[in-house]
């Protein structure tokens, strides 16, 4: 039986059949994920681990990477090798031909933990050819917290695990204040992913206070200090580190939504109130920050358990002089429509302005989510407590 702690159980579910990669932005819990709970009935002995965290290791397989062939035929000689967990795999690219090799050749089973793809790719390496499943992992959902979810906490500091850990608030700022500066260390730093980082810092808090609002890059350029190519690359090692992803503009045709200006949102609610500035300004119910906070939080939400439960909506957001959507779900045969309202009691009026607005979106199902904890239904819109209307959307 493994030896690893107990830990908060994650609604994911890598495939035990074969290789699998766990991406997702670091803090996240990938490798306590795969260690406590993802391997946690298997016998240590039959797990072969490397650490690329570790200086000495990445080094070493910097160095010589077929040094991973000859450590797993030394293992097959002394034990059954069931599985192979590689922690921070995009620190030595290279590595993953060997694994490539061995998957084919030896038909053995690995886990590839890491922060980003983006090395990878950058260094030519294919993620395996299709021959490894492709997962993330991100902060704790209120369904993984159950009883120990707070809204306001979560509005407040985020949910990333390490923070569940810290009861001090003075604790958890100096956590998110240290969160940031590793980031930038040790993600973009060391990694080399920019060419000068003063910029990137800049670029960091002006997107931070940005979230959730439709993309200007000629105005964030310019108060970034940057030219519009630099900043649309900025955004995208966000979204290849996983600290964050695009909103497109809602179209039946994927061409046209292009065209139109998509919103960013950050990953976590904690990562961007500290990036942007405000993790000592109080949030308040009733005032805009808390409304604003509460629907990046339900937007994470419906964007996590949309991946998590492998869902395949395509999300999307409408705007127009007359219609406003915060969010639509998306697939063939299928649209949801969904409105989501920080207020404790339902405005009639306004649901019933929304339900006329949307009517174009013939047969689409629409949700206004909220704080109000009773369900009622009000022109063909369901006005549901919003974890009552995730569980609705989501047949959990």
């Amino acid at each position: 039986m493994s030896q690893f702690g107990s830990m908060i159980p994650r609604l994911i579910n890598p495939t035990r059949s074969g290789s699998f990669f766990l991406f997702g932005a670091r803090g996240t819990g990938k490798s306590t994920f795969v260690k406590d709970q993802f391997l946690k009935d298997v016998d240590l002995s039959k797990i072969l681990v490397l650490d690329l965290l570790l200086p000495e290791v990445e080094d070493l397989y910097v160095r010589h990477p077929g040094r991973l062939k000859a450590m797993v035929l030394e293992h097959l000689e002394k034990k059954e090798l069931e599985w192979v967990f590689i922690d921070e795999v995009q620190k030595v690219p290279r590595l993953l031909d060997v694994v490539h090799h061995l998957i084919e050749s030896l038909h053995l089973k690995f886990i590839l933990t890491g922060s980003s793809a983006r090395k990878l790719k950058r260094g030519a390496a294919n993620l395996l050819a299709g021959r490894a499943f492709v997962y993330a992992l991100h902060p704790l959902g209120s369904f993984e917290l159950g009883k120990r979810f707070d809204l306001s906490q979560a509005l407040h500091w985020g949910t990333l695990p390490k923070l569940s850990e810290i009861e001090n608030s003075q604790d958890k700022s100096l956590f998110l204040r240290s969160y940031a500066l590793t980031y930038l260390k040790e993600e973009i730093q060391l990694e080399q992913l920019v060419r000068r980082l003063t910029p990137f810092r800049s670029f960091l808090e002006v997107a931070a206070q940005s979230n959730g609002a439709p993309l200007n890059y000629s105005a964030i350029a310019r108060d970034v200090g940057t030219d519009h190519k630099t900043l649309q690359s900025y955004f995208q090692i966000l979204e290849d580190t996983h600290l964050g992803f695009f909103l497109s503009g809602y179209s039946r045709s994927v061409r046209k939504a292009q065209r139109t200006h998509p919103k960013f949102y950050f990953f976590d609610v904690g990562v961007k109130r500290v990036l942007a500035g405000v993790l000592d300004v109080p949030l308040s119910p009733r005032t805009s920050a808390y409304g604003e906070a509460f629907e990046h939080w339900v937007i994470l939400e419906i964007f996590r358990l949309n991946d998590l439960l492998m869902k395949d909506f395509r999300l999307s957001y409408f705007r127009t002089r007359d219609v406003e959507v915060d969010l639509i779900l998306s697939r063939p045969n299928e649209e949801i429509l969904v409105e989501i309202k920080s207020s404790e009691t339902v405005d009639e009026h306004r649901v019933k302005k929304f339900a006329r607005q949307v009517e174009a979106f013939k047969e689409a199902k629409a949700y206004w989510l909220s704080l109000d904890p009773t369900p009622q239904k009000i022109a063909q819109v369901h006005c549901l407590p919003w974890q009552e209307g995730l569980k609705r959307i989501f047949n959990l």
